[in-house]
Parts: structure tokens; C-alpha cells; sequence
């Protein structure tokens, strides 16, 4: 029996919010990965970033891996930036671009997803390779909301 390893996220207040896309392939292989996957979610490191990426049906919330936060006996990593899916904007092909909201929860956030379209794209091909033949590893999330007026 495998045991499922849970990881604590929090999720800051939102500092701002844009409307724009990904592209397409990256969109694409997100769902790919995700379809393939046992579970409701894909853990992906970004290691060139010191950065973890969890996909699910709704975003992929970043997260720092060096910002470690404890709240009312919880500990977590602290999302710094989310790509929220917009599934009320349909694509008519493949091709197109993904539409998605891009949620700040840090003031870097906008900088840091200019980095994260290439580097996780990169992440992504490593992450396909070792588990080409092993599939996803057992890992669960818990998001929590960090308010830091409390």
C-alpha cells in the first residue's frame, strides 16, 4: 500500500488580477498530464525557479519552495501566483491559446509568470520523462487562506 504524502499550501490575499493567455501547448500538455494522472492533481517542480507548480481542472498555483509560513498550527508554502483557468471562454482549436486569469498573490507575480512560460514548460518535459513509465506519484494538496491582518 502507498501512503499519499499531503502538502500545505496557503493562499495570500490577492494583490491584482489579468485576464490574458498561455500558449496553447503548454495548455494542452497540462491537461495531458493531468488526464493521465490517478489523482485530481499534477505536482510539478520547477527547479530552475526553486518554485512548485500543482495542476488540477481549475489552475496551477505556484508555489515558493524557500517561503515556508505558519498559521493557527498549520504549516505551508505560501502561492505566489496562480493561473486560474477561464472556462467561460471555450476554444474553438487546439491552437489557440488558453485563456486564463493571472492571480497575484505577491508583487513579483507578473515578472515571475513571464519566467514560468518557458521554465515550466522545461519543468514539464522533465517531469514527463520520469514518469513515462511510473506515473503520478501519490501527493495530495490542502490549500489554506493566509490573511496576514490576523
Amino acid at each position: 500500500m502507498t501512503s499519499v504524502v499531503t502538502e500545505t499550501f496557503f493562499r495570500p490575499e490577492e494583490v491584482a488580477r489579468e485576464r490574458l493567455s498561455i500558449p496553447a501547448a503548454l495548455y494542452n500538455r497540462c491537461r495531458l498530464m493531468l488526464s493521465r494522472c490517478r489523482y485530481g492533481h499534477v505536482f510539478v517542480p520547477v527547479r530552475s525557479m526553486q518554485m512548485q507548480s500543482v495542476i488540477d481542472d481549475e489552475e496551477i498555483i505556484f508555489v515558493d519552495n524557500q517561503a515556508y509560513a505558519v498559521r493557527n498550527g498549520n504549516g505551508g508554502r505560501l502561492i505566489m501566483l496562480a493561473w486560474s483557468f477561464r472556462h467561460d471562454q471555450s476554444r474553438d482549436d487546439l491552437n489557440e491559446p488558453a485563456p486564463i486569469e493571472l492571480v497575484y498573490y505577491h508583487s513579483s507575480a507578473r515578472d515571475l509568470h513571464n519566467r514560468l512560460i518557458g521554465e515550466f514548460a522545461k519543468a514539464l518535459d522533465l517531469l514527463e520523462q520520469r514518469h513515462r513509465d511510473h506515473g503520478c506519484e501519490p501527493r495530495a494538496k490542502k490549500i489554506l487562506p493566509f490573511r496576514t491582518g490576523v
